[in-house]
């Protein structure tokens, strides 16, 4: 398959799970006010195999999420082109910068080109890094709990490497910040 192919199919495949994601999560929203979704029980594996990753950033220099270890780690997938994963950035932005201090690290991975990356970054600055995905993650998100394949889906690692939580669709900055102040130091 030809490069051109392949993003081309990458890029098709984060349209229709953005879109399947917000129907799913407009859907949820409506039907129940969980604050957060309970994190599937057999997602350890995938968890470790997601902490196992090297992605590149923007630049493409390649960033391993073992770096992270031992702090609570925000992992946000989202695509530049996805409104909600837009909205909620500026709040991870926020919190990311005021829990950095006490062991917390956001990241964000973007099922995006660098191009686009870096694109909205210089539009949206966020003070955790961007790294790009690819369809080798899908996998991972959907033993993580994203079975429907929507963006934005962020997940909570504990320093101990288990999972804490997960969101499919917006997180709300105050919703979050409750989650992150009782993380044990």
């Amino acid at each position: 398959m030809s490069p051109k192919a392949r993003y081309a199919l990458i890029v098709g495949l984060a349209v229709v799970a953005a879109v399947a994601g917000y129907v799913a999560a407009t859907f949820n929203h409506q039907q129940s006010m969980k604050p957060a979704d309970i994190p599937p029980r057999d997602a350890q594996h995938a968890t470790s195999a997601l902490m196992g990753m090297t992605l590149p950033n923007a630049s493409a220099v390649e960033q391993s999420l073992r770096q992270w270890q031992g702090k609570v780690l925000v992992v946000n997938f989202w695509a530049a082109w996805c409104l909600p994963c837009r909205e909620e950035m500026p709040g991870f932005s926020r919190l990311h910068a005021k829990y950095a201090a006490k062991g917390v690290q956001f990241v964000g991975i973007a099922f995006d080109s660098a191009d686009n990356v870096k694109e909205f970054s210089n539009l949206t600055p966020v003070s955790y890094p961007l790294l790009i995905g690819s369809s080798a993650l899908m996998p991972i998100t959907a033993e993580l709990g994203d079975a429907v394949g929507g963006l934005p889906f962020t997940v909570i690692i504990g320093r101990d490497g288990s999972l804490v939580q997960t969101r499919l669709g917006l997180w709300k900055e105050a919703a979050l910040e409750a989650i992150l102040a009782d993380q044990p130091r």
